[in-house]
């Protein structure tokens, strides 16, 4: 499986036709197929590229909303991650 620094998920920001990349827990996942995610933000509260980890916490909805997108990676240096 591919591994990711926060430099090179910083890439994948759903910008200019880049796909739209988030890690949660050190995996990372593809929402670019999301409406959710269009333009590479959320809510207008959270971009693409980025570990979201501890905003997911904060949020109304758990982690299990993240079991519909496909998990492209693992990301390295994370506090939660491999």
């Amino acid at each position: 499986m591919r591994r990711f620094t926060l430099e090179d998920l910083a890439r994948y920001d759903g910008k200019d036709g880049q796909p739209a990349y988030i890690a949660y827990g050190g995996r990372v996942y593809d929402v670019s197929e999301s409406f959710l995610w269009q333009g590479g933000r959320h809510q207008v509260l959270h971009d693409a590229g980025t570990d979201l980890t501890a905003a997911l916490d904060q949020a109304p909805h758990g982690e299990d909303l993240l079991e519909r997108f496909p998990i492209v990676g693992l990301l390295i240096g994370s506090e939660e991650g491999p």
